[in-house]
């Protein structure tokens, strides 16, 4: 998804509009982990830019999306740039928790 959103419109309140654009990229980041993964990967992540344009957009987190939204709205931005590319990620194994474990086994 790579979109300008804009935050103005003729016939709705702003609240409303917002709370719209977040569902809408709630909407398609669900439709996203949805999809079936490909061999050897273990879950979906997201690369996430954010701006008031494409050339100034910053990598953000995917859990930072609304704070960003929120803050373009306070800034009173008539637009901003979004965009979330969904990128398939195999889990990497904790050396330390592996240890623990085997600590634990042979401790009992």
């Amino acid at each position: 998804m790579k979109k300008t959103i804009a935050l103005t419109h003729p016939k709705l309140v702003p609240a409303r509009l917002v709370d719209s654009i977040k569902y809408d990229i709630k909407k398609y980041l669900n439709r996203e982990r949805r999809k079936t993964l490909p061999q050897d990967q273990d879950y979906w992540t997201f690369d996430c830019r954010f701006g008031a344009t494409e050339e100034v957009a910053a990598t953000i987190f995917t859990s930072e999306i609304n704070k960003h939204i929120d803050a373009a709205v306070a800034q009173e931005l008539p637009s901003f740039y979004i965009e979330i590319l969904a990128r398939a990620c195999k889990h990497k194994p904790r050396p330390a928790a592996a240890e623990a474990d085997a600590a634990d086994d042979d401790g009992e």
